[in-house]
């Protein structure tokens, strides 16, 4: 009697496990389609706390970013208002509530609102205050093409130095002066400047001097890379393995220093071609300032492009572009204007890209090609005064005429 009873309990807890099962079976699919709703809700969520973009502390850099473009773009429309920097302004209060918005919202998309920042800056920058003489002078804004070399010839110190700059004073109202700078330390850093009274003496390698930066090529105002211009009588460069910028005048001997804040080292030089690991800030001169361009991570490795006073040696403005840097074989300013080269082939480049400082306008669609007569491009810079791109191409010097 009693192993009856028995098994009847467990009948009935076998019927009573089954029908559990089959409430089991027929909910499972409906849990899983909620499993999977909840994961890819978080998903999003996942990607943006991984990749550093999901906290109160962005949100409150994207605040600091906005009102320091506010207000310098208030600064300016009370000095000079007009169209744009009105329509600046209300952009900038809508950008402002958005991100309010976002402490409130449980998604945003924190790259699309940076992007919105990075191009309200580059239009804020645009409508700074320039020199009259800066926009006047510049009636056709983009270059449309590149002479053949009109001259060519070896440095003239050897012909194992494939890195280095060269040109003339790019001064407008400068004398006739020509300067050469090669990197002899491992391609890389470099302490003297070579200096000719003319193109005649230059073409000739007669009646220079040789101008000493720094004590050696490690001292800490050596030159590092081959982003070198003259301006003024100056040398504006790239400080001995910093993110600095020095300037060397060469009638007084004085150095200035000054640190560019973000300036990727190491990290993204040019590289189209081949990569030369020292090229992290280029310098480029103009009409009336002189031009630094560099990549920083906060750009995602994308070029800056920042107008510095070469007197001070303060940065006054500062665009962000969208061109990755080590995309790019060089760089050189022309006008306001961004340009940027990549290679073709052994012996020709190509300028396939222009940023304007002063619309905020990027152009994609650019192909102007040059001839060259080595692979590797080490510093390529334009001068006002002549008109004149100048090329250090590997060991070769090469200019060319430019028209608009």
């Amino acid at each position: 009697m009693e192993v009856t009873r028995q098994v009847q309990i467990c009948e009935d807890n076998l019927n009573e496990f089954e029908e559990k099962l089959r409430n089991t079976n027929a909910e499972l699919p409906m849990m899983e389609g909620t499993l999977q709703n909840i994961s890819a809700r978080l998903k999003a969520f996942g990607y943006l706390h991984t990749s550093g973009l999901y906290s109160a502390l962005h949100l409150q850099q994207l605040n600091q970013e906005l009102e320091e473009i506010h207000q310098s773009v208030n600064e300016t429309h009370m000095q000079n208002p007009n169209k744009e920097t009105h329509s600046l302004l209300s952009e900038l209060n809508k950008a402002k509530n958005d991100v309010q918005k976002m402490y409130k919202d449980d998604f945003f998309n924190l790259e699309t609102m940076k992007k919105k920042l990075r191009d309200l800056n580059n239009r804020a920058q645009s409508c700074k205050t320039m020199p009259n003489d800066f926009r006047s002078t510049c009636h056709q804004r983009i270059m449309t093409r590149i002479s053949s070399p009109s001259m060519t010839k070896l440095n003239s110190i050897s012909k194992s130095y494939i890195s280095g700059a060269w040109g003339r004073d790019a001064l407008l109202s400068s004398k006739e002066r020509y300067w050469e700078h090669c990197l002899v330390s491992g391609h890389k850093h470099g302490n003297t400047i070579r200096m000719y009274n003319s193109r005649e003496d230059f073409m000739a390698n007669r009646n220079y001097k040789d101008e000493q930066i720094a004590s050696s090529y490690s001292d800490k105002n050596a030159v590092q890379g081959s982003g070198t211009i003259l301006y003024d009588n100056t040398v504006f460069y790239q400080c001995y393995s910093t993110a600095e910028i020095c300037s060397f005048n060469i009638t007084t001997k004085a150095t200035k220093r000054m640190k560019l804040d973000g300036a990727g080292i190491d990290k993204f030089p040019f590289c189209y071609y081949s990569c030369r690991d020292w090229t992290d800030i280029d310098l480029e001169a103009d009409q009336d300032a002189v031009w630094v361009i560099y990549a920083t991570e906060e750009n995602h490795g994308n070029i800056v492009v920042s107008r510095l006073d070469p007197l001070s040696l303060n940065i006054t403005h500062t665009w962000k572009t969208h061109l990755f840097k080590r995309s790019v074989t060089s760089t050189f300013m022309v006008c306001g204007v961004l340009y940027a080269t990549r290679y073709v082939n052994t012996y020709q480049e190509e300028v396939f890209y222009a940023f304007d400082t002063t619309t905020g306008q990027e152009i994609n669609s650019l192909s102007l090609p040059f001839e060259k007569v080595s692979p590797g491009i080490a510093n390529l810079n334009y001068n006002p005064v002549d008109g004149k791109l100048y090329l250090y191409n590997d060991a070769y010097l090469l200019s060319y005429d430019t028209f608009f």
